[in-house]
Order: C-alpha cells, then structure tokens, then sequence
C-alpha cells in the first residue's frame, strides 16, 4: 500500500514531442505500446488538446453546410490541435516508461530532456490545469487550488475574458459563481469550474 501511495506521489504530466499532424496517431501508438509493455500502472492518460470551432472560409467569414434531414444551415465544424507536436502524457517517470515513451513510433522525443540520460521535467500545474480545462477536462485534485475569495478569469464560454472573484464553489455540479463586474455593478455569474484559471 505504501508503495503504491509512494508511486502515486510521483505521478506527473509530461509532454511527448512528435510531427504536426500525427499527434493523434502518436498518441494511439503510446496506448498500444502501454499494454503491449505492461505499463498500465505507470502511464496512465494520454491527451492531445483539440478543439471543436467553427470553420471559415479564407476571407475569415464563418462557414456553413446544409443539413440534409432539416434543410437548415448549421455551422460547419472542423477540429484543431490547440498544441501542434504536443502529446501530453500523465505518467510516473521510470526508466521504463521513459524508454517506452521516447521509442514509440511518431513521437521524436520528450519536453524538458537536457540529454545525457537526464529525466525530463513535468509540465507544472498550472500549465496542465489551463489545456485540460480548454478540453472541459477536470480533475478533483484542481479544485484544493480554488477557494472562495480567489480572483479568477473565465477563459472560455459566453464570459471568456471576465475576471471576477469566486463567491461559492459547488464540486458536486462542477460549478463556481464568480462575482464580475458588468456596467458597473456587481454581478454574480454561475460558470463551469473547467472554464476558468486563478490570476
């Protein structure tokens, strides 16, 4: 048990480096080589950050497609990698998850190697905090970061860009109320806590 709590203490984000464009197939590559090498135990989410948004047409104009059940025009979706070359790894870094990461097809090395058999270092907590919540993934170790009285952005949503101060944080719902300021007066705003970072 206590080494198990031991390994946990250790585990960490990192970022595998691989050519723009073949995030995704770098990423599944990782996954088979995690069973194929049990490593389950030590590596343990892989993400490559993509989004969802609008496409637009090379004038910037917003592109629409017909949906053909409804005949209605909908917004044409297209999916970006918000992070090209990045794969981020969740993993406890050993000599064998690191040579598995390093030697696995697509990826061409990892953030944070000096070389010389040096390991690399992890992405901080905060850093990883903003591009899991980007994905509106959110994990219960980041609400210890969070309190009431906390200054705040919301970085994506209707209210992307307000500031404001945290009122009330509801981890059953995934919630934050964030007192912001519109037209000079006080507001309280309910938003998803994926959708913001401490100032």
């Amino acid at each position: 048990m206590e080494e198990k709590m031991n390994k946990l203490a250790e585990k960490q984000w990192y970022i595998a480096t691989t050519y723009s464009g073949h995030e995704q197939k770098a990423a599944e590559n990782i996954k088979r080589r995690i069973e194929s090498m049990n490593l389950k135990d030590y590596v343990f989410r892989i993400v490559v950050a993509e989004e969802e948004v609008q496409a637009k047409n090379k004038d910037g104009k917003p592109l629409f497609v017909k949906n053909k059940e409804t005949g209605i025009e909908e917004p044409k979706m297209k999916i970006i990698n918000l992070y090209p070359g990045y794969v981020f790894v969740e993993m406890i870094m050993t000599d064998e998850s690191w040579f598995m990461i390093r030697n696995t097809p697509g990826v061409t090395g990892i953030a944070g190697s000096s070389g010389g058999g040096q390991k690399p270092t992890p992405v901080s907590g905060k850093e990883i905090e903003t591009v899991l919540k980007r994905m509106g993934v959110v994990d219960n170790s980041m609400y210890e970061g969070y309190k009431e009285g906390d200054y705040v952005k919301i970085i994506h949503g209707t209210f992307a860009g307000t500031e404001g101060k945290i009122t009330s944080i509801d981890k059953a719902n995934g919630t934050v109320v964030v007192q912001t300021m519109f037209f000079g007066k006080a507001t309280p705003t309910e938003v998803e806590f994926s959708e913001i970072i401490k100032i």
